[in-house]
């Protein structure tokens, strides 16, 4: 099989049918699924080949895991799957999760979701974002029409020059699509406005090993403060011990708790858990990020298209920002099959605003329920504890709407699964 080549010699011009800026979860996916529709597809990344594929050492310990973590749907590992990366996820750390629980911590109302009552494999997978960009570049090096350029920066784009690396190099294509990330470069140098606020909260993500095992569930717990999810995670020797935490906290507060020693930082942790799994024997690292809803009110221009973070950003409450990215990627590599099949530019105007309008819909209501829970919790009044605790128990008894919404999650059914 030939591979995929690199872009190496002097500055010129080299023009391809479409460009991918960045190379992570979104961008992988994407340009690994247009190359094996046949176009000549440039990849560009400012990281390199050797770190992407580096394998990851055995997780022994709460700082062997990477803490950016992934709760992949149904739908994104039939996405994988179609594109041949999912059995090199699945080679990897992972952890198939098969319950979901999430409760008010200032009240009684708890709601409890079941692969087996969806007869469903698992409700989702736990995934190091390392493993499945592992996956998806080891595909993308088969690819005979892609062109890998890793380690370069992108210094600038227009629709009438194309576009400039660092290092003086100039490229073209009919269609770039930006998957640079949430502060893209791309969206700005096209001159796309977003709509965008902060949530003054920061999330906090860290890998910890509780005394009792997860039971291969997630857990969620929301306050008034922010919620806080303990997400399944497995060692390759099986101990089911670890989870990656993901807490969002007001921003003093968020403060507060990553200045404490470990010792201190794993006793708060056990009391705004509950002590659902017991103590918290150990934990890795911190880090924070500030939470901020991003997006665009435009998905593409003329010449160019945003997939992923790059487009659209989410409060990470439902773990759900790389399933709508792995949506608007299942949807432009069906719209782009199709301009393939009609012998269509990959930028056809019509072509691309069918693809903004099948993921913006979508993507809006995801974001808009994040919005209403993250705002909802956040409440503290008494009538509207009362109501939201007496809402999540009649939710959990009322057995066809409570699947309905586990299957929307989920992404059964989804229409975007690429041919």
């Amino acid at each position: 099989m030939t591979t995929a080549r690199a872009l190496t010699g002097s500055v010129r011009d080299t023009d391809f049918d479409v460009i991918v800026v960045g190379a992570g979860l979104v961008g992988s996916a994407l340009a690994l699924g247009l190359a094996q529709q046949g176009w000549q597809v440039a990849l560009v990344e400012g990281d390199t080949r050797a770190s992407v594929l580096a394998e990851p050492p055995p997780a022994r310990d709460v700082s062997d895991f990477e803490p950016r973590v992934s709760a992949l749907s149904l739908a994104s590992e039939a996405l994988l799957t179609a594109l041949g990366a999912w059995s090199g996820v699945l080679a990897g750390r992972h952890c198939r999760y098969q319950d979901m629980v999430v409760w008010d911590g200032d009240g009684t109302g708890r709601i409890h979701f079941s692969a087996g009552d969806l007869q469903a494999p698992a409700l989702g997978t736990l995934v190091e974002n390392r493993h499945i960009v592992r996956a998806l570049w080891h595909g993308l090096l088969g690819c005979r029409t892609l062109t890998l350029l890793d380690g370069v920066q992108v210094a600038g784009w227009s629709s009438s020059q194309g576009l400039t690396l660092a290092d003086g190099r100039r490229l073209t294509a009919r269609l770039v699509v930006g998957a640079d990330g949430a502060h893209s470069r791309l969206r700005q140098w096209a001159g796309l406005p977003t709509r965008e606020w902060d949530y003054d909260q920061d999330a906090i993500v860290c890998t910890v090993r509780t005394v009792h095992p997860h039971r291969m569930t997630a857990w969620q717990r929301f306050s008034a403060t922010g919620p806080l999810a303990f997400l399944p995670l497995v060692s390759e020797q099986g101990d089911d011990r670890f989870c990656s935490i993901v807490w969002s906290q007001d921003t003093d507060a968020a403060r507060r708790l990553m200045a404490l020693p470990d010792e201190a930082f794993q006793c708060e942790l056990e009391r705004a858990f509950e002590y659902t799994l017991g103590p918290v024997e150990a934990v890795s690292r911190r880090f924070a990020f500030p939470l901020r809803q991003r997006h665009a009110k435009d998905y593409v221009a003329d010449g160019l298209a945003l997939v992923g973070d790059a487009a659209h950003t989410i409060h990470p409450l439902a773990g759900q920002g790389a399933n709508l990215g792995y949506g608007d990627v299942g949807v432009l590599l069906d719209e782009l099959a199709r301009a393939r099949e009609l012998g269509l530019s990959p930028a056809d105007p019509l072509l691309l605003a069918r693809y903004q309008r099948r993921r913006k819909g979508e993507n809006l209501a995801m974001m808009a329920t994040m919005e209403g829970f993250k705002q909802l919790f956040a409440r503290d009044e008494l009538p509207v504890r009362w109501l939201r605790n007496a809402g999540l128990r009649w939710l959990d008894r009322l057995g066809p709407l409570k699947h309905r919404l586990a299957a929307e999650a989920m992404g059964l059914g989804s229409p975007w699964i690429p041919r």
